[in-house]
């Protein structure tokens, strides 16, 4: 399976718009493209079992963020604080950059 061209990038702020989290925000931690999925800070939050090991000498119930599907976020604009979508634009250098639909404002500073 090709990887998927994702619309958010690390250190994104997010918003989810669909599920179980929706109307949350939080920052973007990873971003798997190979599954067309995205990990956001502090949302979607799942406790799994763990033995003890060499990193985790104590073991037991852990919780972590698990990904979420990256079309149930959407990217939310620095300028006017809403979640967006968001366009590209090409540049005089001819470097790409994401710009806001709502109030036209460049989102890759």
């Amino acid at each position: 399976m090709a990887a998927k061209k994702m619309h958010v990038k690390k250190d994104d702020m997010v918003m989810v718009i669909a599920g179980k989290e929706k109307g949350k925000t939080g920052k973007m931690l990873r971003v798997l493209p190979g599954k067309g999925r995205v990990v956001v800070e502090s949302l979607n939050v799942v406790k799994r079992h763990t033995r003890p090991n060499r990193v985790n000498t104590q073991g037991g119930i852990v919780e972590k963020e698990a990904p979420l599907d990256a079309s149930n976020v959407a990217l939310v604009c620095s300028a006017c604080n809403k979640p967006t979508r968001t366009g590209v634009r090409i540049l005089e250098d001819g470097s790409k950059t994401r710009f806001c639909k709502k109030c036209n404002e460049t989102l890759d500073k």
